[in-house]
């Protein structure tokens, strides 16, 4: 049973006498007849928080989008209300839309590599809004670009300012796009997961930022998979499903004294310490898998990588970093974004050369290999990124994309009816039918895609799955579907994971050990319950300080 952090009705308290900023009464909006949001009503205050949860397909993200006139033109969007101030948000022309957004609203989107420009320096990107509005001149704006990286928690933001998004890693994109959407400091800040690309660390500056405008009296509707982002930051919840409103309440009664079971299965799928060795979903019980310690399945010796920045200068991102993985075990890799882990991932892979070190694959030479030599062993090792979607061939169908990850399996099918078969019983194992088969990924969910992206990683029978960040985009009740689904494919295939999260509490519930990365070197490695019970780096301490969290007895 939870506790009451009374925080949170001290906030409700505080804002109850307060007038609203936006109202909005019995919203809907269709596309092509079918309605996704289904009469809505909220308001928001200023100084205050509403947070709208739910699973991916609930409505929430095309409520935001509404909020800021960026539903489509083949949307129909109505209401007996939409009120911002006084402004009538529903009958507001494009043009006019083009004075509101920055300036009375800012719009942090989730997906920084879609929203910038991957041809703009990241600091023409942050100024953007400041250039629309007519504010200062280009010197100042470019000052003031790089003040706002600053305030963001962006390391050397004049460095930073001068590369482009693609240069970036995804929580920096993500804290750019923050910087953007504050610029010109609006009343409403409406927030499509904002944290969800971002490391522990940087996310409670995002949220100690966030705070900062409640407090200065902005108002703030945050829309979040995170449920203890949400217990830090909302004065008020309403749960999402099928594009209506199942639950809405003061934070403290939603999140602590849930009153519709749909509620109560978000909160129970958070994955942490106390779900380690459980389903996330369905019956607690699972059959594990021994760990084969006397069989390394993957080495990294010494590993270093050094990469030149657009001011010609070297930067060391990975220092003599050196692991084991054994079979059937699950190695967690946490640190702040730009620690090194997804570089470190990448030269696991043998995708980045080293600068130093090397990589032994079943003990033998794996990173030393030319391209052509490794070609034949790449069936060993696997991977699943964070984004499938983007690492999929946009014109082929998901069986195109299996029946090609086949044809490097140990052994390939001889014909296409075998083909197909062995498609259907991949889709199968990750919980998808066989009419999934002809789909193209783009039509399917998130946590669709992720299924079709480890089936695509199974599909050559690997040894080695290397994850980087693979549930860090999914909303909570898909991401349970997923770990689960991980959980059990190991179990079941003894395969070994390499995993790499920013979230602790799915890092604790997944790893048999864990190393934590700083500065591109291994600060602390243990177990997952030396790790985080019995921390000794105060980085590692200051890691587990820093994770919102919903309280517990």
């Amino acid at each position: 049973m939870t506790t009451v952090d009374t925080r949170l009705e001290d906030r409700v308290d505080r804002r109850a006498g307060t007038a609203s900023l936006l109202h909005v009464e019995n919203l809907r909006v269709a596309f092509a007849g079918t309605e996704v949001v289904k009469g809505i009503s909220f308001t928001a205050r200023p100084g205050g928080c509403l947070a709208i949860v739910g699973e991916s397909g609930s409505g929430k993200s095309v409520t935001a989008r509404t909020l800021v006139g960026l539903t489509g033109a083949r949307s129909r969007v109505t209401a007996d209300r939409l009120d911002l101030a006084g402004t009538d948000l529903l009958h507001t022309s494009e043009r006019a839309w083009r004075r509101v957004r920055g300036s009375r609203i800012g719009f942090i989107l989730q997906d920084a590599l879609v929203s910038l420009d991957q041809l703009r320096r990241v600091g023409d990107e942050v100024a953007e809004p400041l250039r629309l509005h007519g504010w200062g001149t280009r010197r100042t704006r470019a000052a003031k670009a790089v003040e706002l990286l600053r305030s963001v928690g962006v390391p050397e933001p004049e460095v930073k300012a001068l590369q482009r998004p693609y240069e970036l890693s995804g929580g920096l994109r993500q804290r750019a796009l923050i910087a953007s959407a504050i610029a010109l400091d609006p009343p409403l800040l409406i927030a499509d997961e904002p944290t969800t690309a971002l490391d522990v660390t940087v996310q409670a500056q995002v949220l100690d930022l966030l705070a900062a405008a409640k407090e200065r009296g902005t108002s703030i509707i945050l829309i979040s998979h995170d449920l203890s982002v949400v217990a830090r930051m909302a004065d008020e919840v309403a749960v999402m499903r099928d594009g209506e409103i199942v639950e809405h309440g003061p934070a403290r009664q939603v999140l602590y004294e849930p009153r519709h079971e749909y509620t109560r299965l978000l909160l129970d799928a958070i994955p942490s310490e106390h779900t380690r060795g459980s389903r996330l979903t369905g019956p607690a019980v699972r059959v594990r898998r021994p760990v084969d310690r006397d069989r390394p399945v993957l080495q990294a010796h010494n590993l270093a990588k050094v990469f030149r920045g657009p001011d010609k200068v070297d930067r060391t991102v990975v220092n003599d970093v050196s692991f084991e993985l054994f079979g059937g075990e699950t190695l967690g890799i946490v640190g702040e974004s730009g620690s090194g882990k997804t570089t470190l991932a990448r030269m696991a892979l043998a995708i980045l050369p080293a600068t130093e070190g090397e990589v032994l694959l079943h003990g033998a030479p794996w990173s030393a290999l030319s391209p052509a030599q490794r070609r034949p062993l790449r069936k060993q090792i696997g991977v699943v990124y964070q984004d499938p979607l983007s690492s999929f061939d946009p014109r082929w169908s998901v069986g195109q994309i299996l029946t090609d990850a086949l044809a490097t399996a140990v052994r390939p099918p001889s014909t296409k009816t075998e083909a197909r078969e062995r498609a259907v019983r991949l889709l199968e194992q990750v919980g998808l039918r066989e009419h999934h088969l002809n789909a193209a990924p783009l039509r399917l969910s998130g946590g669709q895609r992720q299924r079709v992206a480890i089936a695509r990683a199974l599909a050559p029978e690997p040894s080695v799955i290397v994850c980087d960040e693979p549930a860090s985009a999914l909303d909570v009740s898909i991401q349970a579907q997923v770990l689960d689904l991980l959980t059990d494919l190991q179990d079941e295939l003894g395969v070994s994971y390499l995993f790499i999260s920013h979230d602790l509490g799915v890092i604790h519930h997944m790893s048999d050990r864990i190393l934590v990365m700083k500065d591109g070197r291994v600060v602390e490695h243990g177990t997952a319950d030396d790790v985080f019970e019995r921390p000794r780096h105060p980085y590692t301490q200051r890691l587990l300080t820093a994770v919102p969290r919903l309280r517990s007895t």
